[in-house]
């Protein structure tokens, strides 16, 4: 049970804003709080009487020292930074690493007395946050829990009088504040403040327009499509607002018989997550096709277009595909979120060993490196986590690409434009004119495309590109299917990484189980390490009932050896190019991820459903 704010914590709070007064400090809580630590005693609960003027009052510093959850060192690193920048204490310490966001919300709920939610099991009551608008809720970074006894229990991340009081006026409600960490109540409004909440009252609006219509005429005009009141434009607006609030990489407008599916793509797996009547999907896609101008008249020729949309303060730029199906025009929108920071490579998951040997090779003056694998896959990534590997003031780095994902500011970076004929192909010889040193190329899709960038490491550039394939040895065969020369390949190609992505097992709702005879059958023949415990998500709150939270790269490094090299030039099969790379060191995709499934990372299901292989 939540408690009220007693008087003694009030003069803890004013001792410690007077202890070190910083100008524009945010007045709350823990901000004033932990503003200064006392050095000169142990942590005391400040739920124990102590008069004000005692010496040793606690702070939050000293309390989450003497809990062990930080140590002085990084207290003063902490404070040093909260000097400069501002901000929170809890916050920067968070930033630092230094302790994680949950332990955080336990040292803060023990030092002021209140409890902690669970937002990540606790079940949410949908009418209770009727009581907080979202904009409110957004604002003040707090979500409403429950409703017990008429008093409003409030999960915020930094508690103050004044935030409670703020609550209070807002909701109307006597409030009771518990504690719960930052990302889960961000985590918490998105997913109970859906964008899409209010679209049935737009589909009302849109099918009482549509019941006006001339019967019989199915063309959507374009003044329908821009005004920013129309509901399909508001709703296309709230699709993107909740794919991105659900973390979605593409989204799927799909038209059936009287329907209109739209699905997420979220950690690899696609979720319905609307239905809307059939006769608003050609105004959907009109809408999108405008705003990636894109011909809105078309719809029997497939397209490609690109917007940029401002979502929830965040820029995000939106790769666009349509095609004409037998129910009408289908559209998949991906999306690429600018503000998200590039991985570098050892942030990628790699195995350390595999980690070491592709750093290795990726400092190469010459030659071609290649990330294969199916859509979806990571390969972009890989790819950018290659180039902030190599990049340096001494190297010219160029790049081809479509569309340009991240921008790096120190490297020269080309966009495709087909209508000026800027392909792949063309792009890369006019490179080859700019005395680069290291040469992306965004995909591999033709011949011309193969031969250019083959030539290029060939003639003493270093090449890295991304070509779809279903594993490491399976690349080579598509450059030899492609027609290059199998010497040229030999030559050329320094390595090929095959790669998947894996859903990691939600660790908030992490539990035993026991596989079936089938999973334990394929488990045991991938040589997965012995155990007798594994896990599995049983579904909550934070992985909307999937039991998967997030990714895992898993990789197969094929190193091109002397021997690799005189069996492409024979054409060998794959299972031989295979076995020898096995042979030699290479551990395959299916390894990895039974070794993943050993560390209690992701399943043996997940394993089945993404990297397969008989």
């Amino acid at each position: 049970m939540a408690v009220a704010f007693k008087k003694k914590n009030r003069d803890d709070v004013n001792e410690a804003n007077q202890a070190e007064p910083s100008p524009g400090a945010v007045t709350t809580i823990e901000s004033r709080a932990g503003a200064v630590g006392s050095r000169d005693s142990g942590p005391v609960s400040p739920k124990t009487p102590q008069s004000g003027n005692e010496p040793g009052r606690v702070r939050l510093g000293q309390q989450l020292i003497g809990s062990h959850l930080i140590t002085e060192e990084q207290l003063e690193q902490a404070l040093a930074m909260q000097r400069e920048s501002g901000g929170r204490l809890g916050e920067v310490l968070v930033s630092l690493g230094a302790l994680s966001e949950q332990s955080l919300a336990h040292a803060l709920a023990a030092f002021f007395g209140f409890d902690v939610a669970n937002l990540r099991r606790d079940a949410v009551d949908p009418a209770v946050t009727t009581f907080l608008t979202e904009s409110v809720a957004r604002e003040n970074m707090a979500f409403p829990v429950r409703l017990t006894d008429g008093d409003l229990y409030v999960a915020v991340a930094e508690p103050s009088d004044e935030i409670r009081d703020l609550l209070s006026r807002a909701s109307g409600k006597t409030v009771r504040l518990l504690i719960a960490p930052l990302g889960d109540i961000r985590w918490a409004i998105d997913s109970n403040y859906r964008a899409l909440g209010s679209v049935e009252k737009l589909v009302q609006a849109f099918e009482s327009v549509e019941g006006t219509r001339r019967r019989g005429s199915a063309e959507v005009t374009e003044a329908e499509v821009v005004a920013d009141d129309a509901p399909v434009v508001q709703v296309v607006d709230r699709i993107l607002t909740q794919a991105m609030r659900d973390r979605a990489s593409d989204v799927h407008i799909e038209p059936s018989d009287d329907i209109v599916r739209v699905r997420f793509r979220i950690d690899g797996a696609l979720k319905e997550v609307l239905q809307l009547p059939g006769s608003m999907g050609p105004g959907l896609v009109s809408r999108i096709k405008i705003m990636s101008n894109m011909n809105i008249v078309e719809r029997r020729r497939p397209q490609d277009g690109q917007l940029t949309i401002t979502i929830d303060g965040k820029e995000v730029d939106v790769r666009v595909a349509t095609v004409a199906t037998i129910m009408g025009e289908s559209c998949v929108m991906r999306l690429l979120d600018k503000t998200r920071s590039v991985l570098r490579l050892n942030d990628l998951g790699m195995p350390v060993d595999t980690h070491a040997a592709y750093s290795k090779i990726v400092r190469a003056p010459f030659g071609m490196v290649l990330c294969a694998g199916p859509t979806g896959s990571g390969k972009t990534t890989t790819l950018y986590a290659t180039l902030s590997e190599v990049s340096n003031p001494s190297l010219n780095v160029m790049t081809i690409e479509d569309p340009v994902e991240y921008v790096f500011p120190s490297i020269n970076q080309i966009q495709t434009n087909e209508q000026a004929g800027l392909t792949f192909a063309t792009g890369l010889k006019s490179i080859l004119r700019q005395d680069p040193d290291v040469i992306l190329v965004g995909e591999i899709r033709d011949v011309e495309t193969t031969r250019v960038a083959v030539q290029s490491a060939l003639t003493g550039h270093f090449v890295v590109s991304s070509l779809h394939a279903t594993d490491s040895v399976s690349a080579l065969h598509r450059f030899l299917d492609m027609g290059i020369e199998s010497f040229l390949i030999a030559s050329s190609v320094l390595a090929v990484v095959g790669q998947r992505l894996l859903r990691r097992i939600c660790p908030s709702c992490k539990s035993p189980y026991q596989p079936s005879d089938e999973e334990m059958v394929f488990y045991e023949e991938s040589g997965g390490p012995a155990k007798t415990d594994f896990y599995q998500g049983s579904g909550c709150n934070f992985c909307s009932n999937t039991g998967y939270k997030d990714r895992i790269g898993i990789y197969e490094l094929l190193i091109m050896t002397p021997e690799l090299r005189r069996l492409v030039v024979g054409w060998a099969t794959q299972e031989e190019l295979r076995t020898m790379a096995v042979k030699q060191g290479m551990r395959t995709m299916r390894q990895e991820a039974v070794n993943l499934v050993g560390q209690d990372v992701t399943t043996i299901a997940e394993v089945i459903r993404s990297v397969y292989t008989l």
